[in-house]
């Protein structure tokens, strides 16, 4: 480890602890895995995107940090495992997980196919179960630590178009509340980060399909609901608060990043 990168462990709010960042490479995952690595964290990226992902460490490390990246298909069981089996033999313990890998389909319910559904399933909730249940079981043993799931303002309002969105974002912030309860006398805190739009690939495509399907997010409806569009980094400020010991005492929270959205309903 660079000199650099030991000055930063000492003084940031994640000094000295061990991150794994699903969907680290790119957008909201890639801001959070810097906003990481700035905070003093050894960052451990899984990500299937494997040029994003390796620029996302070289980023990090040219400023200092370290980070290590791992091709790995976060839907599926043997990859996840393969994963997790490599950070032991490697890197060692870790004591935050950020559960972000996820995606979106916008189509008309009465349109959407099974297809459809087994995709966004395996890729967000499935995703979730494999890598969280791998995780809680070595925090236990290994003294504890944070994990945030990325949910979604959608978690808990539905949305005309994303009725498969929907439900998968339901779920997995579910899953949060539930480690939070179960592994919480293990030393576990489990939180969820529920953003609105983001300007991200991700975010963008969406409103793009949504005004082609008619909806005019472009024009009015994203500064009725949310004011602006939010930047990634500021999700992966929230992401690091809930993942530091700044938030001893915060378990089984959404956090909702969305300039009020929710709470207007």
């Amino acid at each position: 480890m660079s000199e650099n990168a030991k000055l930063n462990e000492n003084r940031g709010r994640l000094a000295g602890k061990t991150a794994v960042i699903t969907g680290g490479a790119a957008g909201i995952g890639r801001a959070t895995s810097l906003k990481f690595a700035q905070e003093g964290a050894v960052v451990i990226i899984l990500d299937i995107q494997k040029e994003a992902g390796e620029e996302t460490v070289d980023m990090i490390r040219k400023s200092g940090g370290s980070a290590e990246f791992i091709e790995t298909d976060v839907s599926s069981a043997d990859q996840v495992e393969a994963a997790f089996d490599k950070i032991a033999e490697t890197i060692g313990p870790y004591n935050v997980l950020f559960n972000h890998a996820g995606t979106i389909t916008v189509k008309p319910l009465d349109q959407s196919t099974e297809a459809d559904y087994d995709r966004l399933m395996d890729i967000n909730v499935r995703s979730a179960f494999l890598v969280c249940r791998r995780a809680v079981k070595e925090m236990s043993e290994n003294g504890g630590g944070s994990i945030v799931i990325t949910a979604s303002i959608a978690s808990e309002l539905g949305y005309a178009l994303e009725s498969l969105y929907c439900m998968t974002k339901g779920a997995v912030l579910q899953l949060s509340r539930a480690i939070s309860v179960e592994y919480r006398d293990r030393g576990i805190r489990c939180n969820a980060v529920c953003p609105g739009f983001v300007k991200t690939a991700h975010g963008l495509r969406e409103i793009d399909e949504l005004d082609t399907a008619g909806q005019k997010w472009e024009e009015n409806a994203l500064a009725e609901a949310q004011g602006r569009i939010c930047e990634p980094e500021e999700v992966a400020s929230a992401v690091a608060f809930l993942a530091s010991d700044e938030a001893s005492f915060i378990t089984g929270t959404a956090l909702y990043v969305d300039n009020g959205w929710y709470a207007k309903g």
